[in-house]
């Protein structure tokens, strides 16, 4: 496929939306209201679109099919009509339901499609099921990954990616007036913007906040998310006598998780699993230190002591301590506000931008 000089970019997305604002969902809105906005033609097809009628929703296993048979015409009828298809992928039956067709569609109507994976269980998805992978990945015209670490994955299979990172929102995501130093007499407010599942480890979290309250009586934990483990969490806290002390505020909208972290002294996130996490870079870009495990892809994206620290998952009482640090160190502190501020830049829209327009053109130049 050859494009003239100067003929408009026409882009197709393949992604889900918000709601729910998981990453994906999040990158894939950011993804087409901001390249709508540069004018770049944009084509997107839905992967979470809600069924019609309404009423499927309630009927388990026939409406899957109520879904996926209008989204599979959809991308037939895309794919041809675009220069080029931005697939976003994850592991699992998303990948299998949703991304699978989309390269066989693309490759049958001769149209490039980028494989934007995004999985950040990539690897144990990978070692029971690449046989079945590998055939789609070989129809794929580029496959691009968000982090170092799902290039190292990737390459442990024989596969080589391109790195792209998150969009992060700099004109929303952005610090309010830094309080220069932390009065032992004044409370201590540590945030969580992580949905309350297993994976995410926020049981651990609370039991620090027990051990943290024995140094700092005015801490105060908030957690903004939903999930299944809101019953046991709620149990947990009244278990550890910490009612007064933990807040469940539940699924915040775009504006108010912004207002939520500036509101913040500390993000913690107590994940066991995990590939970029949007709400690590979102911290930054407020200028709100973190504390964070050190699973997954997070080494990638923060580095000890220099724009966050981390400790191993699951281990209460690393985290608490860690806590109490920052709550004690200003300097330490400063230092990482400042230097996750000047980090977060790379993932600011002109600089991801620049990447993704690159490497649309060469494909659509059939370069």
């Amino acid at each position: 496929m050859t494009a003239q000089p100067g003929k408009k970019l026409r882009l197709g997305v393949v992604g889900p939306l918000p709601p729910p604002a998981g990453g994906m969902a999040t990158q894939t809105s950011q993804l087409v209201k901001l390249f709508k906005e540069e004018g770049v033609e944009v084509c997107l097809v839905q992967t979470n679109r809600p069924y019609r009628p309404k009423s499927v929703e309630k009927l388990r296993g026939v409406r899957a099919l109520f879904r996926l048979v209008p989204y599979l015409v959809a991308v037939w009828k895309m794919a041809g009509k675009v220069d080029v298809i931005h697939l976003m992928a994850n592991s699992g039956w998303s990948w299998q339901l949703f991304s699978t067709p989309v390269v066989w569609l693309a490759w049958l109507k001769n149209t490039p499609v980028i494989v934007n994976y995004r999985g950040g269980e990539a690897g144990s998805y990978f070692e029971q099921s690449f046989r079945w992978i590998r055939p789609t990945l070989n129809r794929a015209t580029q496959i691009v990954v968000p982090s170092g670490y799902l290039q190292e994955v990737f390459a442990g299979f024989g596969v080589e990616t391109t790195v792209i990172p998150n969009i992060i929102n700099l004109q929303r995501f952005r610090p309010v007036a830094m309080v220069d130093d932390v009065p032992a007499t004044k409370g201590f407010r540590v945030i969580i913007t992580r949905n309350l599942e297993a994976i995410y480890g926020i049981a651990t979290a609370i039991k620090a906040l027990a051990i943290v309250r024995r140094e700092i009586p005015a801490i105060e934990l908030a957690i903004a998310g939903s999930g299944p483990q809101l019953a046991e969490l709620t149990a947990l806290t009244d278990q550890l006598g910490l009612q007064k002390h933990v807040q469940f505020v539940g699924r915040l909208d775009a504006q108010q998780i912004v207002d939520f972290y500036q509101s913040a002294d500390l993000v913690l996130n107590p994940t066991t699993v995990d590939n970029m996490p949007n709400s690590v870079l979102e911290a930054l870009a407020c200028g709100v230190p973190v504390v964070t495990t050190d699973v997954g892809g997070i080494p990638y994206i923060v580095s000890q002591e220099k724009t966050a620290l981390m400790v191993p998952a699951g281990d209460a009482a690393a985290m608490a301590a860690q806590i109490i640090r920052l709550y004690r160190e200003e300097e330490m502190r400063q230092r990482l506000i400042d230097n996750g501020l000047d980090a977060v830049r790379l993932y600011a829209w002109p600089v991801v931008k620049e990447q993704w327009l690159t490497l649309y053109r060469s494909l659509r130049s059939g370069l």
